[in-house]
């Protein structure tokens, strides 16, 4: 796995940074924006370093997309919201140079009313 040293999400997705893991298995992590826009603002992205989507090899870039369902459901079951944007940066739009999938609940009404804590244990107390 290629990973950059000076990485923000690299870092995290080597557990050298903490986060508010959502998901993880051995090719991606999901975890919930610090600062965030929208209760539940999640991000999902891939372990391996690559800096944008149109590098991402099709295996991941799918197994992302299929995670993305998977925690939509369950962030908008969990919160009681009533829409999900997915949202991808590239190039000067990106922050962070590492590819990441945003999920944004409700983002139409940029709510941010709970404390990320709370949101994170009722999320981590639902089964996906």
């Amino acid at each position: 796995m290629v990973i950059e040293m000076d990485c923000l999400f690299c870092k995290i997705g080597s557990h050298e940074i903490p986060s508010k893991i959502l998901y993880e298995d051995e090719t991606i992590i999901a975890f919930l924006d610090i600062h965030p826009s929208t209760d539940g603002h999640t991000l999902i992205i891939p372990k391996k370093h690559v800096e944008d989507f149109t590098e991402v090899d099709s295996e991941t870039w799918f197994h992302m997309k299929e995670v993305a369902k998977l925690l939509t459901d369950k962030i908008m079951t969990t919160l009681n919201k009533k829409g999900m944007t997915l949202s991808i940066n590239y190039k000067e739009a990106q922050e962070i140079k590492h590819l990441h999938l945003h999920l944004l609940p409700d983002l139409k009404y940029k709510k941010k009313t709970l404390p990320i804590d709370e949101i994170y244990q009722a999320l981590n107390n639902t089964k996906m």
